[in-house]
């Protein structure tokens, strides 16, 4: 089962993944994709790892998120990705259109083929001002993409708000 989950800034989108994640049994796979580039994103990385169980296997992968899921996911194994944004933003920060392209393309051509549960958490971007400098237009245009593409091929898709899900498609929570 493939799911999105969406929300905006502390919605309570990563809470409500590692809950589901610890309901869907002991074999869960945390992939991370944030970069400790300062000393603020240590802190939130810090304060991730502490909420997360110990026995959880963790795999932090910036950029090649197609590959990882391929290699790490099997029957009855929960992975858990968190989060796309900061994925999307890492490859909108290499430059190079044809890499974040060609990730992009393998990401959604490889859900439907994982075995087990695939729990994908997302900020959502699109619901304020249109930014005003090109990389930020950028940035929510593909994020947008990127949401509508794997709501099409997701079981199952939540809007987090203030803490409380709302489940858009599929099956109750």
């Amino acid at each position: 089962m493939i799911e999105l989950i969406l929300g905006g800034a502390r919605s309570g989108k990563s809470r409500l993944a590692e809950r589901l994640a610890m309901e869907s049994g002991p074999e869960v796979c945390y992939i991370a994709t944030s970069q400790s580039l300062d000393g603020e994103m240590a802190s939130r990385i810090a304060r991730h790892r502490q909420r997360r169980p110990e026995h959880w296997h963790l795999v932090e992968e910036p950029l090649a998120l197609a590959r990882v899921l391929g290699e790490q996911a099997a029957p009855g194994r929960c992975l858990l990705v968190d989060c796309l944004t900061l994925w999307l933003t890492n490859l909108l920060m290499l430059d190079d259109p044809a890499r974040l392209d060609a990730e992009r393309d393998a990401l959604l051509e490889c859900l439907p083929q994982l075995p087990g549960r695939v729990l994908l958490v997302s900020n959502e971007t699109g619901l304020g001002v249109v930014p005003l400098g090109e990389l930020s237009r950028r940035y929510v245009d593909e994020a947008g993409w990127l949401h509508q593409s794997l709501a099409e091929r997701c079981e199952r898709v939540v809007f987090c708000v203030a803490g409380l899900p709302m489940v858009l498609k599929g099956a109750q929570l």
